[in-house]
């Protein structure tokens, strides 16, 4: 009697384990993503939150505001810049005041790390966000509105940051709303970074009331900022 070969398929058994494992694998992979979005939107509020704190506190002790403070040099140790004095962050060839004001709050103590007063936004200059754009706090009316923007004071989470990051961001802090509220969206880019966010890419204009955008395809340049 010739010997023949035969073809042994799955069971039922191998194949539901197969699946299971299957099914433990890709909830592994989505729990993951879940607590690496969780972490960069605590991430991002805890640094608009800290900062928000600090302004409000150097803005308390010394009765000036950081980076645009004239007696900073004089009054905060190894200071190197000192502002205007006329109650706004400024930029311009002049009067870089929104990189001081990472100097003056450091070297006051009031956020953590050592920033060092330069021309530029660059390491060592301005803090970063978790996609290493530069955060940005300036008197301006570069955000969202749902009329004309006013300018306020204001403190951007610099750009590359996804739009779904940012709705979970505003949903925690302020009211969902990219053009309503104290946190909105900024198409400002961070300085040394290329591409501007889009603001229809970012934000569903179509909506009433706005929203970010969080359906289908989600834009990954996008910005935020916290309005003083």
């Amino acid at each position: 009697m010739s010997n023949i070969n035969k073809q042994r398929g799955f069971t039922l058994i191998e194949i539901a384990i197969v699946l299971v494992i299957i099914g433990l694998l890709l909830g592994g992979v989505l729990k993951g993503q879940e607590l690496i979005t969780s972490a960069r939107v605590r991430n991002l509020i805890t640094q608009q939150d800290g900062i928000k704190a600090a302004y409000f506190g150097f803005q308390d002790r010394f009765h000036a505001l950081p980076g645009d403070y004239s007696q900073a040099k004089t009054n905060i140790n190894l200071t190197t810049f000192n502002g205007n004095g006329n109650g706004q962050i400024e930029n311009s060839s002049s009067a870089e005041e929104d990189v001081a004001v990472w100097e003056h709050l450091s070297r006051s103590g009031f956020i953590t790390g050592t920033y060092t007063f330069d021309a530029t936004y660059k390491t060592g200059s301005a803090p970063a966000n978790p996609y290493t754009k530069f955060l940005m706090m300036r008197y301006d009316n570069d955000y969202s509105d749902t009329g004309t923007a006013a300018k306020r004071h204001n403190l951007r989470t610099g750009n590359q940051v996804p739009s779904d990051i940012l709705a979970e961001v505003d949903r925690k802090v302020d009211d969902g709303n990219p053009k309503t509220g104290s946190f909105r969206f900024s198409k400002l880019t961070s300085e040394g970074a290329t591409g501007a966010p889009d603001e229809t890419k970012c934000v569903n204009t179509t909506a009433t009331p706005a929203v970010w955008n969080v359906i289908g395809s989600i834009e990954l340049n996008c910005g935020g900022t916290s309005l003083y």
